[in-house]
């Protein structure tokens, strides 16, 4: 499955299940409904996958996970914030 098309049912998802249980809850709870909804859509869905992170040829033991990891070609890092900041909105249409 191309990534677009990976990405297309994560966005349906993400925006189903944004309706279901809305804002206010933590990250940990978004990713595990996220994940849930996902797989019942067929895809391949990985939690908490070990990302190494490599400087200069050397791989530092710094800890990083990814939080969603979608038929080994898109990664999801779930974000629960109070406020969307200026940060958070992309203006390039």
């Amino acid at each position: 499955m191309h990534e677009n098309d990976i990405s297309y049912k994560i966005i349906g998802a993400a925006i189903e299940l944004h309706k279901s249980i809305g804002p206010g809850l933590l990250e940990s709870a978004y990713e595990n409904a996220l994940a849930y909804e996902l797989k019942q859509l067929g895809l391949d869905v990985q939690r908490q996958v070990a990302m190494p992170f490599i400087y200069k040829e050397v791989k530092q033991d710094v800890g990083y996970r990814i939080d969603l990891l979608i038929n080994e070609k898109v990664i999801i890092e779930v974000k629960a914030v109070d406020i969307l900041l200026p940060l958070f909105i992309s203006h390039n249409y």
